[in-house]
C-alpha cells in the first residue's frame, strides 16, 4: 500500500509543478536573465549529468576508458567536427582502451 501512495504523492506534485509552471506570469518569462539561463541550464545539468556518469562509481572517482573517450570527444569537439565523428571517435578510443585493458 506504500507504493501506491508513494504513486499518488508523486502524481500530485507533478501535477502541482506543471500548475506552478502556467501561473507564471508572461512577463517575468520574458525577461533577458531568464531567457539567458533557460538557454543554459540544459548544458549545465547535461555537463554534470556526463561528469557524474564518466568519473562516478558510487562514492569514488574513477578514470578509465570512458575518460579517455570523453577527452577524445572533446578534442574532436574542438577541432569543429561533425557530431557523428565525435561520437565515433569517442566510441573508437573508448574501445581501443578497454582492448588494450584499461
Amino acid at each position: 500500500m506504500n507504493v501506491w501512495i508513494a504513486i499518488a504523492a508523486t502524481a500530485v506534485g507533478c501535477y502541482l509543478v506543471k500548475l506552478l509552471g502556467l501561473l507564471v506570469p508572461a512577463g517575468a518569462l520574458e525577461r533577458p536573465l531568464v531567457k539567458r539561463l533557460a538557454a543554459l541550464l540544459p548544458v549545465a545539468l547535461l555537463a554534470a549529468l556526463t561528469a557524474q556518469q564518466t568519473f562516478g562509481t558510487g562514492h569514488q572517482v574513477l578514470l578509465d576508458a570512458r575518460a579517455a573517450g570523453l577527452a577524445a570527444a572533446a578534442v574532436a569537439l574542438v577541432l569543429r567536427a561533425p557530431f557523428l565523428v565525435i561520437v565515433g571517435a569517442a566510441v573508437l578510443v573508448t574501445a581501443g582502451v578497454r582492448a588494450l585493458g584499461g
